[in-house]
């Protein structure tokens, strides 16, 4: 008798528990989440508004392309009385040959009989030389005196001017002529069935202001 009283009376308590232990398997992970001081997966708001500032017409015609590989050491003297400051850079650059089209004009192309076309191309251009910062490095660094950054800064442009300087001595400009003539006449010979015959336009020199 008094086992089925204990029973009877610890009825009520385990069913509770067994309520309980039901609802948190069904309610648990939603109250998990909203709780403020349990870990969670980060969230990244992110806020852009893209504004188109400009629209530039392209006639380029981009012919070789030059890469260089440099080591620029870059001295600055900062203070009359203290040590030169110095950069060493391992340095990647490019610089690119184009002829821009757009300024072919109408009396650019004479078309000479039923068997010739003469092109006056505009000359050969250095349309574009940078350091390519993927394939740079800062080597040492001496004597900064906390401008370190500044130092740099100066040291790449110096090195993207001898970018500028290498093209030009290694003869890029030559060698976009070279490039237009080997793409520009098959292309003309065939969209006109005639010879073609490539030159440059005529420019005038500079005159200086009159004395």
């Amino acid at each position: 008798m008094n086992l089925i009283r204990l029973v009877r009376r610890l009825l009520p308590l385990l069913f509770l528990v067994g309520l309980g232990w039901f609802l948190w398997k069904k309610v648990g992970t939603t109250l998990a989440g909203l709780n403020p001081l349990a870990d969670t997966e980060p969230r990244v708001t992110v806020t852009h508004n893209t504004v188109l500032t400009q629209v530039e017409a392209l006639g380029r015609l981009e012919l070789v392309r030059y890469r260089f590989k440099d080591v620029v050491e870059y001295r600055r003297r900062t203070y009359r009385f203290l040590p030169e400051s110095k950069v060493a850079l391992v340095v990647g650059g490019e610089a690119v040959g184009c002829i821009d089209l757009r300024k072919l004009k109408p009396q650019d192309v004479v078309l000479e009989g039923d068997s010739i076309v003469r092109v006056s191309l505009p000359p050969p251009e250095l349309c574009s030389f940078q350091i390519n910062h993927n394939q740079s490095r800062v080597f040492n660094t001496e004597n900064g005196f906390f401008k370190d950054a500044e130092l740099v800064d100066e040291g790449y442009k110096y090195a993207e001017a001898q970018v500028r300087n290498a093209a030009l001595q290694s003869g890029i400009l030559a060698e976009t002529q070279r490039n237009a003539e080997q793409i520009l006449v098959p292309m003309l010979r065939t969209l006109t069935g005639r010879r073609v015959i490539l030159g440059q336009q005529m420019t005038l020199p500079k005159t200086g202001p009159k004395q």
